[in-house]
């Protein structure tokens, strides 16, 4: 019997499908890795911002997370939004149970600049989740707030990845340059090495949801046994075509196109 790669993300929900649970989802399909999914947040939101949120009750999350774990093995699994202290709490305490590859994409404010986590909950994230990640994956915004250092250059982003990783216990950081100029350039440290990733700079608005669908391309990547740096680098081809054949939906910034790789692949 074929052995089937199972990725879970634990995150916040977007109707309108470009970004949270449904952007993982469609992105763990598309790399052909089995996708589970626990629900932190209710969220209604769209391509121009975010309206209202609905956080599960902490006893539902942690019966969905008991439901996965006790039945289907998780090969890799990510986070994305976790609004609030009590729901990081649960999460905390479940994660040792997994043991598999943990993918963090500190989610903080949507790409329509609407908070996405309450402000006292983000020094707990970074204290006591982030030591329990295999990678982190903030843009710059984010890994300004995690590290408490400024980054308005190259150099400096490749010393957040540093200072993620030494001063901060994450297993490996990679910090996106998608608010940089020029190449769209991204700096993985693993602990040992630095290695960049780049790709041209797409002129498009329609980025929602490009932070999702970026980590959960390297979980899915990660729960097929690549490496870290395979993933991350298969990961930063997927998240680059999707932004390239993105869709101009809705009235703000529209989706990313989770299935262009596939239409790479018919190329071929």
């Amino acid at each position: 019997m074929e052995k089937v790669a199972t990725a879970l993300t634990i995150a916040g929900t977007d109707p309108s499908g470009g970004a949270g649970i449904q952007a993982d989802l469609k992105t763990f399909q598309e790399v052909q890795s089995y996708g589970m999914s626990v629900i932190t947040s209710v969220v209604a939101q769209n391509t121009t911002g975010v309206q209202a949120i609905h956080h599960v009750p902490l006893e539902m999350i942690e019966q969905q997370l008991d439901a996965v774990i006790s039945d289907i093995p998780i090969l890799a699994f990510k986070t994305g939004m976790i609004a609030n202290i009590d729901m990081m709490k649960v999460i905390a305490e479940k994660i040792p149970q997994i043991r598999a590859p943990y993918v963090m994409d500190p989610v903080m404010v949507a790409t329509s600049g609407d908070a996405l986590i309450e402000a006292k909950a983000r020094d707990f994230l970074r204290e006591r989740l982030l030591p329990f990640t295999s990678l982190v994956t903030p843009n710059i915004p984010e890994a300004e707030f995690l590290t408490g250092e400024k980054i308005d250059s190259t150099d400096d982003m490749k010393r957040a990845t540093v200072v993620l990783v030494e001063r901060f216990g994450a297993g490996a950081a990679l910090v996106k340059g998608g608010h940089m100029e020029g190449e769209a350039t991204d700096f993985l440290y693993d602990g040992s090495s630095l290695h960049s990733f780049s790709s041209e700079r797409i002129d498009t608005k329609n980025t929602h949801g490009t932070g999702c669908t970026y980590s959960a391309a390297i979980t899915a990547y990660l729960s097929q046994g690549l490496n870290l740096y395979e993933a991350v680098k298969a990961g930063k081809h997927f998240v680059t075509a999707a932004i390239a054949d993105s869709f101009t939906l809705g009235s703000g910034h529209g989706p990313t196109n989770h299935w262009a790789i596939r239409k790479e692949k018919v190329k071929q």
